[in-house]
């Protein structure tokens, strides 16, 4: 099962929340979603244990949630997430919460994002959502400066340590790949 803590914005557009409240049993953890009124509309998730972003259309609304587990598949596929830790996910996200924000600090992430992706657009339409999210993915974020600074990089950890994958760099992808991103110790240095 998994929670999604949409806006009002957003749960004006799907019904109201669960009176149950229950945590997710997923890796990821919760999900905060919100609505981005473009034309066409998308919606915005982002995982609360990673801040990893993930964008997708908002219509058909009463689908969304349903939906949502295919584009997470997507987006973690387009970081070389293992399709073991992918499968893993989705199996734990046959059922589908919805409940209130509760951290103003995801809200804030979220408002970021949703900036940074208005900037990105520039009045005309978003096409590539999937290059959006992976955009968007890497900027740094304030809640992961003690960790890996950006969602791409606090996603490779996660997955590395769940895995057990000790030789994974948070700055080189699952095939190799150079992100071109030195490492940064704690003190500053690189």
């Amino acid at each position: 099962m998994f929670v999604v803590r949409a806006t009002k914005k957003l749960r004006d557009r799907l019904g109201p929340v669960d009176q149950e409240e229950a945590p997710a049993d997923t890796v990821l953890g919760d999900w905060y979603a919100t609505a981005w009124l473009y034309r066409p509309q998308i919606a915005l998730f982002v995982s609360e244990a990673t801040l990893l972003p993930v964008v997708m259309p908002l219509a058909p609304a009463a689908t969304l949630l349903g939906r949502f587990p295919h584009h997470l598949a997507r987006t973690l596929r387009a970081h070389d997430v293992p399709d073991t830790f992918v499968a893993e996910e989705l199996s734990r996200m046959d059922e589908a919460r919805l409940a209130k924000t509760s951290s103003r600090s995801m809200v804030g992430i979220m408002n970021e994002f949703t900036f940074l992706a208005d900037a990105r657009r520039d009045g005309g339409p978003l096409t590539d959502l999937l290059a959006l999210a992976q955009d968007l993915a890497r900027t740094p974020c304030s809640p992961l400066y003690k960790r890996h600074v950006s969602p791409d990089r606090e996603l490779r950890a996660l997955v590395a340590a769940r895995v057990g994958n000790p030789s994974a760099s948070p700055c080189v992808s699952g095939n190799g790949r150079s992100h071109g991103i030195a490492e940064i110790t704690p003190d500053g240095s690189a």
